[in-house]
């Protein structure tokens, strides 16, 4: 039979320890180190008198009592993030915004939000990629974030709430010296047989890296192997000088020094760019932001789809939702 007083921390860890199936990572994501994780899961393992988890030298699994748990852990911590929010004012606290990276569409939308709504703070975050960020969303370390909700692990989606924000138009980045770099566009047929960087190896963008793969399998391009974990722009750009592989992007990627970026077009291979938050999540910040992806959606044609593109199936309905 369980403890009546069960830490919240110790089913925080275990709920995060659960979503990773890694203890390094889950470690991160809470700040805390490892061993100290270690010791809350075997805590709570001895409270509870049942094995969580299945722990190899090459993977963590949950047991059937893990399973079994997971729901339960997710319901009291959720009932345990409300009863804080009930006492507090949701505008007394700053909102967290993740915007990936600056300069691109979620800057604009943040940027709109903070004039439609210039009595609450909203503060600007640069995590790298949605797969990463929406787990600190459900950890309550971020509020706000964007980016292909449709590359997410179900049950990690089914505790968020989202909305359509942009049809982005892909494009590539290519070093000034490449063959193709004189082209105003290139054709995804032009890419067949090229080897393309779309942040193989990095656990922070999985969803970009799959979405990538369904692209390439269709047109014959090669994913780049694993590259070093670039931060920062310069030390981007130095990895991939050093490597010299074409970059899958966005149309409205920085511009970065030495390379330049072509449109992909017949067809226009699609990045769908949702709004992603915490189901639940009360705060007039939020609404400002949903009215300004609105507003702009609608005055420059965000959400207009291109005739000729490019989206798998799971990501246009998820950007039919509303």
């Amino acid at each position: 039979m369980p403890p009546p007083h069960t830490d919240p921390r110790l089913l925080r860890a275990f709920v995060t320890v659960a979503e990773e199936l890694h203890f390094t990572r889950a470690a991160a994501r809470l700040y805390v180190a490892q061993q100290a994780l270690s010791r809350d899961i075997r805590r709570l393992e001895r409270e509870l008198g049942r094995e969580l988890f299945v722990r190899t030298t090459r993977q963590v699994s949950l047991t059937p009592d893990g399973e079994k748990l997971l729901p339960h852990a997710r319901r009291v911590l959720d009932a345990h993030a409300g009863l804080a929010a009930a006492f507090t004012d949701p505008a007394d606290r700053p909102l967290l915004v993740d915007l990936n990276t600056d300069g691109m569409t979620a800057a604009r939308v943040l940027a709109r939000a903070r004039e439609l709504a210039p009595e609450c703070e909203l503060m600007a975050r640069f995590e790298s990629g949605l797969t990463w960020a929406a787990g600190e969303v459900l950890a309550g370390r971020l509020d706000v974030t964007f980016g292909r909700a449709a590359g997410l692990d179900p049950a990690v989606l089914a505790r968020l709430s989202v909305q359509p924000v942009r049809y982005e138009p892909m494009a590539v980045l290519l070093p000034s010296g490449h063959p193709l770099a004189e082209r105003e566009a290139v054709a995804m047929g032009d890419l067949a047989g090229e080897t393309v960087y779309a942040g193989a190896g990095n656990t922070r963008t999985l969803e970009w890296t799959h979405l990538a793969t369904l692209l390439f399998d269709e047109w014959g391009i090669v994913l780049a192997p694993p590259a070093p974990l670039a931060v920062g722009v310069a030390e981007f750009q130095r990895v991939m000088a050093k490597t010299g592989h074409p970059v899958l992007a966005v149309v409205g990627f920085p511009p970065l020094p030495g390379t330049v970026l072509r449109p992909l077009v017949r067809p226009v291979p699609l990045s769908p760019l949702l709004m992603v938050w915490r189901k639940g999540l009360d705060h007039p910040g939020l609404s400002a932001l949903r009215a300004a992806s609105a507003e702009l959606a609608g005055t420059e044609g965000w959400m207009v789809r291109p005739t000729e593109s490019w989206l798998p199936e799971t990501d246009t309905s998820l950007m039919r939702h509303r």
